[in-house]
């Protein structure tokens, strides 16, 4: 029998967690997904991720919480990277960066699966290579983990697709984010690996990639340092469903997943102990 993996694309500020807390335990069951990953460095106010936030998360049911160039926005979440293995920081950050470049999470079935991420180089802060990375990680992880997922966090689509290109067959996915802006290249590349350039933003919509369209245009206008506040309205999930078979590790299914706040049934409540930070 396949499992089904999903990737929630980047999560920003409240009503990007909002959703996602409400949204996550009713799409575990509806879709039958084994596992959930979220990438999270937007998470706090636009950008970063806090230790309540990050528990918020897993409490709701994400198994794995990825990061991209926003990792360490936050100071107060360099303790727990160390804390657990469940965060995840780009695997080709120098070694001695706080974090974990890695994880193997299980299946309810007991089926392990491997999670890393990786951080682009073009129009990106300096980093080391992702391919010579990615090789490094795929060398360190158990050869009994056949199912291995990739969060490829890249402004440029070359820089994804030549991953995907660059892993075909040796992962079981290559899925983008850090863009905000999902992609309509969803594939089963030829050796098998499931692959699309950007799943898209979990968050307000009604926005310039989550912030407030009023903010960014003075921005534009002006040149005025500005605050660019996380926006509020049009709310949506958007993220990336893949299935895979757990012998081969090949992925046999791909398909993107938008679901907006307005679909969510009203017995779906808000949770009551959201936390209030600020975005």
């Amino acid at each position: 029998m396949n499992l089904r993996i999903l990737l929630i694309g980047d999560i920003v500020g409240r009503p990007g967690r909002e959703i996602v807390l409400r949204s996550v335990p009713m799409l575990r069951l509806q879709e039958q997904v084994d596992v959930v990953v979220a990438n999270a460095e937007n998470a706090a106010g636009g950008s970063g991720l806090t230790p309540s936030i990050y528990q918020e998360l897993r409490k709701a049911g994400v198994d794995v919480v990825t990061l991209g160039d926003h990792a360490y926005r936050r100071r107060e979440i360099l303790p727990l990277l160390s804390q657990t293995d469940r965060i995840l920081r780009p695997a080709n950050y120098p070694p001695d960066a706080p974090g974990r470049s890695w994880t193997v999470v299980e299946t309810p079935q007991g089926v392990p699966v491997a999670v890393f991420t990786l951080l682009g180089r073009i129009f990106m802060p300096p980093v080391d290579c992702p391919l010579r990375a990615a090789d490094r990680v795929l060398a360190e992880i158990p050869s009994q983990v056949r199912v291995i997922l990739v969060d490829m966090h890249a402004e440029a689509t070359s820089d994804k697709q030549l991953l995907g290109r660059f892993l075909d067959g040796r992962v079981s996915a290559v899925l983008g984010t850090h863009t905000h802006v999902p992609t309509a290249d969803e594939t089963i590349l030829p050796g098998g690996t499931a692959f699309q350039c950007d799943v898209g933003m979990t968050g307000p919509h009604e926005s310039i990639i989550g912030r407030r369209i009023d903010r960014v245009l003075e921005s534009m206008l002006t040149l005025r340092p500005t605050h660019f506040e996380v926006a509020s309205n049009d709310v949506r999930l958007h993220g990336t469903i893949v299935d895979v078979d757990p012998a081969t590790g090949r992925a046999t299914a791909i398909r993107r997943l938008c679901l907006c706040q307005a679909e969510l049934p009203n017995s779906v409540a808000s949770p009551a102990n959201l936390d209030q930070e600020d975005g």
